[in-house]
């Protein structure tokens, strides 16, 4: 009986290791996914930039002649 449950503590000791493990790699990529989306580029406001410096450019154009 005995052996049936140091048999049972250990793969429970096992199990919560690897509980420990998964959550510290689960909240490394947290932060490293926090880093990259902070280091992202502002997309959409480089493309609302980049429409009204374009219009900007067309209504010059069409006044210059």
């Amino acid at each position: 009986m005995e052996k049936g449950f140091a048999r049972v503590d250990g793969s429970l000791a096992l199990l919560v290791q690897r509980s420990d493990q998964t959550d510290k790699q689960l909240a490394d990529h947290e932060t490293r996914l926090d880093t990259l989306e902070r280091a992202r580029w502002p997309l959409p406001s480089l493309a609302a930039a980049t429409g009204v410096i374009a219009l900007a450019l067309t209504a010059y154009g069409l006044t210059a002649r």
